[in-house]
Formats: structure tokens, C-alpha cells, sequence
């Protein structure tokens, strides 16, 4: 039997206030999409027997397309325009779908394991429908006007999350029949229960298969004060390849390469994790709030004028930058020979001394995000100290 896989990633992930799309944003080297991407791929590789993976289709909204279809593309993925809302975005998506069976994850959680993923597949096979879902631990109530009215017996309800599974022609039948009747569903298996019948609970969920929503959820940049007043910050920034042009730009400095990096300016991976751990550092918002990508005039910014900005900032909390340690892991292009000028670059833009300034770069021996040549990701810890 076939299957499809649909993953959404066409929301702005505003509760988790990046100021960007949360899927895209650094997390753990990469960003959260790829790893749900590989967690898609471990699956399809994983089933035996006369099953197998058609299809994935992944929602984009327009402004992030660019990045997500090159993030999809060495998959050989299908990305496609999702819609205002999360049903919308699905409703487009099913109609790409080639699979007996569909699969839709949230593109928000990355932990999704394969056993997860079979566990709804024969769900579906034995039942027509497969809502993952794990029970409630935590006593639930229902509320009215700031009240508690009902309490519900907690052995009677659980905490959805996805994958959820359904067979194609029966989940396009529900969502043709939803798509003008103003109602809001905020999962697949509320749409299925209303026009199909009620959804199978597959009690596949786990702790683990959460969501990520709100920025704590991120492994975020973290500030340290030092005892003998020095603040250390520390920030990390990545971005996926797949620009059409022949170089790169990191610390300010151009190096040529057979692809750009995809982002809303110019793509300095590197400048912007230096941006983000000196913000960090002076206990100040990240980069998303002072430059967010929804702004036209930060389009194609020259990050070296945005880090201006930056130390700007920090000197008005009568801070300066004292030393700076970034290491750049990239499987291409090669850095060696740019060091120096990345060093000279950095000395000027941040008023560090050379001395106290160190870029390192490596590869990651071909494993992950980086190691497959889809991007870079850059690491900086910044040292601030009091203005003399």
C-alpha cells in the first residue's frame, strides 16, 4: 500500500516570537524543519513489505519557499504553497497526494519517531483513521467566563499531536466538505470526525513528540555574567544553500561558491550568530526583533551595516565588545585562506583588538544538515565589557 506523507511548515510560528518562520530558525545545528524532514526520511527507509512511501509534500508559504523547497529538494520532496490557515494549507497539499494513505505532520515536531509513524499506518489499516495521541497526567477543565464548569475524567482525555493518518480519498472528501463551512480546526482529525466519522485514537503518543511553539522550546542563545564583570553571550545562526549566485559572505568577507545562502539579507551566517551573542551578552533581544525578516528594508541588508547597528545598542548600556571566538562549520567553500581577512574584518566592525579575535572553521566529516553540503551554521561567544 502506498503512502504519503504531508508535512505543514506554512505557518509564521508567531507564539515563538523569532520575528521569522519558528521551522527555520537555528535549533540544534540545523533547523527544525530538517530534522522533521529526516525523521520523514528514517520512516520511508524503514518499511518492509509490500508498503511504501509515495510522496511528501511540504506546505510553504510564499515568503519562505525559496528556502523550504531547497531544503526538500535533495529528498526529492514536492514543496507546494499552503494557504492563510493551517486546514487551507492542507486542503492544497491533498491535492498533490499520490498514496492510498496520508500521513500529516506538523512540520513543529521534530521528534517524531518511526515507530510513531507505522503505529498510524496500521492504525488507518485496521480503523480508517489514526489520531496520535498520548492520555492526559495532568487533572483538565473546561472553562466559562473565568470559571471552572466541567471537569472532565482525566482517563478520558488525551493530548493530540501528529502524525495523523487517513485513507486519501476520505480525508479529501472531509476537507472539500469543510472548506466553506468558517469553521476553525486546528487538526485533521477534527475535520475527518465532523464529515467522515469520529477519528481513531492511536495511543502512539508520547512526552517526547512535542511541539515546538514557544521560543523556550529552541535551544536559544544563552547569557552568562562573569564574576569579575565580563557578560559572555552566546549565539548561533545557520541557513540553508540554494541561492543563485557564485559566492558566499562570511564575516564581511566574499568567497566564492557554486550557491548562495538563502536568507531575507545577505546571508552572513556568521556576522549573525556574532549579532546575536553580543546582544546576548548585553542581555538585549535577538537579531529577529531589531532586523525581522517581515521588513522589505532589511532585504538583502548588508549584515556589516546591521552589526553597526548592534554595537550601537550595546554602547548605549555603556558596553563594548572585548573578544570574540566564532567557529564556522561548512563543508564548502573552503575558509583557510580567508581567515585573516575575516579576522581583520571583524576588528573593524566590532572595535575588539585582532589579538582577542578568533575564527576557526571545519567540516562535519559528512554528517547532518552540514555535513551534507545543504548549509552552514555559525557559532560565536562574545566577551563584553564596561566602556572605559
Amino acid at each position: 500500500m502506498k503512502i504519503s506523507v504531508i508535512v505543514c511548515a506554512a505557518g509564521r510560528g508567531e507564539r515563538a516570537g523569532m520575528g521569522r518562520n519558528k521551522l527555520l530558525a537555528p535549533f540544534n545545528g540545523a533547523n527544525a524543519l530538517y530534522y522533521t524532514l529526516e525523521a520523514v526520511r528514517r520512516f520511508s527507509v524503514g518499511l518492509k513489505g509490500e508498503d511504501g512511501v509515495s510522496d511528501v509534500i511540504v506546505t510553504s508559504s510564499p515568503e519562505d519557499f525559496e528556502e523550504i523547497e531547497a531544503l526538500c529538494k535533495p529528498y526529492g520532496y514536492k514543496t507546494v504553497l499552503g494557504g492563510a490557515t493551517r486546514s487551507q494549507s492542507v486542503a492544497n497539499a491533498l491535492k498533490e497526494v499520490e498514496g492510498e494513505i496520508v500521513l500529516i505532520q506538523d512540520g513543529a515536531r521534530p521528534y517524531t519517531t518511526t515507530g510513531q509513524y507505522a503505529a498510524c499506518v496500521e492504525c488507518v489499516k485496521q480503523y480508517g483513521s489514526a489520531v496520535t495521541a498520548m492520555p492526559a497526567t495532568d487533572t483538565t477543565v473546561i472553562e466559562k467566563d473565568g470559571y471552572v464548569n466541567h471537569i472532565p475524567a482525566r482517563n478520558a482525555v488525551y493530548r493530540v499531536q501528529t502524525p495523523q493518518g487517513f485513507y486519501t480519498q476520505e480525508i479529501k472528501r472531509a476537507y472539500a466538505l469543510a472548506a466553506n463551512d468558517g469553521g476553525i480546526y486546528t487538526d485533521d482529525g477534527a475535520v475527518y470526525s465532523r464529515y467522515i466519522s469520529p477519528a481513531r485514537i492511536c495511543p502512539c503518543g508520547t512526552e517526547s513528540n512535542k511541539k515546538l511553539t514557544y521560543k523556550e522550546d529552541f535551544v536559544s542563545p544563552a547569557k552568562v555574567i562573569l564574576t569579575d564583570g565580563n557578560k559572555v553571550g552566546y549565539g548561533v545562526d545557520t541557513h540553508a544553500f540554494g541561492k543563485q549566485q557564485n559566492f558566499v559572505t562570511l564575516c564581511g568577507v566574499k568567497i566564492p561558491c557554486d550557491t548562495g545562502l538563502i536568507a531575507h539579507s545577505d546571508g552572513d551566517v556568521a556576522l549573525h550568530a556574532v549579532m546575536d551573542a553580543i546582544l546576548s551578552a548585553a542581555g538585549l533581544k535577538d537579531i529577529g526583533h531589531y532586523f525581522p525578516d517581515s521588513d522589505p528594508a532589511f532585504k538583502n541588508a548588508d549584515s556589516a551595516k546591521l552589526l553597526a547597528t548592534v554595537i550601537g545598542e550595546v554602547q548605549k548600556k555603556g558596553l563594548r565588545v572585548s573578544g570574540l571566538s566564532i567557529a564556522i562549520q561548512a563543508e564548502k567553500p573552503r575558509l583557510a585562506a580567508h581567515i585573516d581577512e575575516m579576522i581583520k574584518n571583524l576588528s573593524a566592525l566590532t572595535g575588539a583588538a585582532a589579538d582577542d579575535i578568533s575564527v576557526t572553521a571545519g567540516t562535519c566529516e559528512g554528517l547532518g544538515f552540514v555535513g551534507e553540503g545543504r548549509g552552514i551554521c555559525a557559532y560565536c561567544t562574545a566577551v563584553l565589557t564596561q566602556l572605559r
